[in-house]
């Protein structure tokens, strides 16, 4: 059990755990899930910690995009984005890199999902550790995160 598997069944939400063999020698973790789970690499999404003007945020994209960091930052009215040192995201979240779940961290922080979750009815993401991801409603990740949905993907 990880902290974001246990947040989502104390509050109810219907989700489904889906765990693969991680290989050692990856480092694009959600693409390595996609591929190992059989899944659209575009319904896969990361969880990314950035800071935001000094203070960290979490932007949650797609595994075949990275963050456009101008976009995040106009949604979340930051003049400067820059994505978050390993250890800072490890330490902010208490979870390891390639494990960030946005569910179940440390404190709320503010958290925006990119658009493209709207066109899928499930959306996987880290459940908490490498090699477990977790498939949610994009509705009931916004709902439970407080999230914002806004276009903050690039390429």
């Amino acid at each position: 059990m990880t902290p974001a598997i246990v947040e989502l069944q104390r509050v109810g939400v219907v989700f489904s755990v889906h765990e693969y063999e991680r290989s050692d020698d990856r480092v694009d973790f959600g693409v390595e899930a996609a591929e190992k789970l059989g899944l659209d690499p575009h319904s896969v999404f990361k969880t990314v910690l950035v800071t935001a003007d000094e203070r960290q945020a979490v932007a949650i994209v797609p595994v075949s995009t990275k963050v456009a960091l101008k976009a995040f930052g106009h949604v979340v009215g930051a003049k400067r984005v820059d994505l978050c040192e390993p250890a800072t995201a490890e330490r902010v979240t208490g979870y390891v890199r390639g494990g960030i779940s946005p569910f179940g961290q440390k404190r709320k922080l503010p958290t925006v999902l990119d658009e493209m979750a709207d066109a899928f009815d499930t959306i996987y993401v880290s459940g908490g550790k490498r090699g477990v991801d977790v498939g949610v409603a994009p509705g009931d990740l916004v709902r439970l995160l407080d999230a914002t949905v806004a276009d903050i993907s690039a390429g």
